[in-house]
């Protein structure tokens, strides 16, 4: 376990309870703070009040989806700073692009590696 000296808030996205919990207890135990949601809807209303150092995105979210999400923040002046990691299972070469071409700043893939994850997560704090 890789300590950090500043407290990081992350906000997780993602409609599935089980990923939800998983990504947010792994975080926690790094000593992340965490904030959670189900929905890009959601995440938005929290996106109001606090902005965190980093999103965890689930791309297929019901209703406006990751990448609409991602896109809405990274046009938006107040939240075009956040950086956003898509955490999805779309896996292909394609997916990737869109993933970019939406304004992620990175691309972690699902199933998550619990080994490897807080390294990963800890490359765009």
């Amino acid at each position: 376990m890789i300590k950090m000296d500043t407290l990081y808030q992350i906000l997780v996205i993602d409609d599935n309870a089980v990923n939800l919990k998983l990504m947010s207890e792994l975080l926690t135990l790094d000593g992340f703070i965490i904030k959670t949601c189900f929905t890009a809807e959601e995440a938005l209303v929290l996106l109001q009040s606090t902005l965190p150092q980093l999103i965890l995105m689930d791309i297929a979210l019901p209703g406006m989806d990751g990448l609409q999400l991602t896109h809405h923040l990274k046009s938006d002046e107040r939240t075009r700073h956040l950086k956003i990691v898509a955490v999805t299972a779309f896996a292909m070469k394609s997916d990737q692009e869109r993933i970019t071409a939406a304004g992620c700043d990175g691309y972690i893939s699902k199933p998550i590696n619990t080994r490897t994850f807080i390294t990963q997560i800890k490359t765009y704090l």
